[in-house]
């Protein structure tokens, strides 16, 4: 059965592989939206590489300051029209002392891993088709109860935000027929970590974590609804 599907944060790392994870079955039609659109063509050339049947839409897009309303709706409308699935994979991360972070960064902070998210999911709703799953992609940083890191206090906050919205949009879309969860990963080897955390060796690939997370969109929407699944090596 084909299924449409909108992940945000394509254009690199986790969602970069998760894209093209999903692109290997030719009945999902992947709408990857991202801000490098270099890397959003390599995606899709790739795919193609890999299953020449493959469905990528390349979409350059900025879901903290791009135009919804006259832009990406319209859009959606013509070329897609129902959504099954929505993965917020989007996000950005800041490492730096507490006492060192600005008012901006917090800011900053939520805009990209929280206010871009609402944005999106308030826009792709009204869209998506009964039975559908958003995929919220959170952190251990900002699981209860876990280890945390120094310098990542922002970062912590705006993940743990992004959980609590996951728990509260699973009662509120309870009425359209749309189950909401949230993966908390652990650390995986990507450039965001290795320009953030310089020396920090994740034990998990990316590759792998798209393989997870491609699985866990396509199947766990049906058995769970608002949920905060660790997916990490180590026990918080």
């Amino acid at each position: 059965m084909k299924k449409n599907i909108i992940i945000t944060g394509a254009s690199n790392g986790i969602g970069f592989e998760t894209a093209l994870e999903l692109s290997k079955d030719e009945n999902n039609f992947i709408v990857a939206i991202g801000r490098s659109l270099e890397n959003l063509k390599r995606l899709h050339t790739i795919g193609k590489q890999l299953n020449p049947d493959c469905q990528i839409l390349p979409v350059q897009f900025d879901i903290v300051s791009g135009d919804y309303e006259q832009g990406l709706i319209p859009f959606l409308a013509q070329k897609v029209g129902k959504i099954n699935i929505l993965i917020n994979n989007a996000g950005t991360l800041i490492n730096k002392p507490f006492l060192e972070h600005s008012a901006e960064d917090f800011y900053s902070m939520f805009e990209s891993n929280v206010l871009g998210h609402v944005k999106m999911i308030q826009t792709i709703v009204p869209i998506m088709e009964n039975d559908a799953h958003i995929v919220n992609v959170g952190s251990m940083s900002g699981f209860q109860g876990s280890e945390k890191f120094s310098g990542l206090s922002a970062y912590a906050a705006s993940k743990s935000a992004l959980h609590s919205l996951t728990e509260c949009l699973a009662i509120e879309l309870k009425e359209h027929s749309i189950h909401v969860n949230a993966l908390a990963l652990g650390s995986v080897q990507t450039d965001m970590l290795e320009q953030s955390m310089p020396g920090i060796s994740a034990g998990t690939m990316a590759f792998e974590m798209g393989k997870f997370i491609a699985d866990f969109a396509l199947h766990s929407g049906k058995v769970m609804n608002g949920k905060i699944i660790p997916v990490a090596l180590t026990t918080p």
